[in-house]
């Protein structure tokens, strides 16, 4: 865990160099029982031909009643720009839509943070607005891009 610590970027406010494996399996435990309750569904991205942890997917801040979401993404530095996130994210987002039956996810991103921008662009999130002090980066209030995906609209019945 070290490794991807050390490796982090400057978006990711949790990951420091301290970072550690135990840390890690809090959060896989943490997210479990919040995947259990229905108030968020994150996951690990394993590569099982290294048998390697290389980031992770998820859908928190779950609202059931205006059916939308948070979705976020994290890939190792070293895995970037090959496909890992899209593929990811986009399966999560079929899953949110289809299974959860959510009607909108947000993907809330840092202004300045271009890679993970270019992640939310490429599976389809349309960019709706720039909100000033959205996001904490290292304590500090930064403005964020507020992209969104949108369920397909349905067969309306009358």
């Amino acid at each position: 865990m070290r490794e991807a610590a050390a490796a982090a970027d400057h978006w990711l406010s949790w990951a420091e160099e301290t970072y550690s494996e135990e840390d890690a399996r809090t959060w896989f435990r943490t997210a479990a029982i919040a995947d259990k309750a229905g108030t968020s569904h994150e996951y690990g991205i394993f590569s099982l031909a290294e048998e390697a942890f290389i980031g992770g997917v998820g859908l928190n801040r779950i609202d059931p009643y205006n059916r939308i979401a948070n979705l976020g993404y994290w890939v190792r530095p070293a895995r970037r720009r090959q496909g890992v996130a899209c593929e990811c994210a986009s399966a999560l987002v079929e899953y949110a839509f289809t299974v959860l039956d959510l009607q909108r996810i947000e993907v809330v991103i840092a202004l300045g943070n271009d890679v993970s921008a270019r992640v939310a662009r490429k599976i389809g999130a349309q960019l709706e607005c720039v909100a000033q002090n959205r996001l904490c980066v290292r304590g500090q209030p930064v403005p964020a891009y507020v992209f969104a995906l949108i369920a397909s609209p349905r067969k309306r019945f009358s």
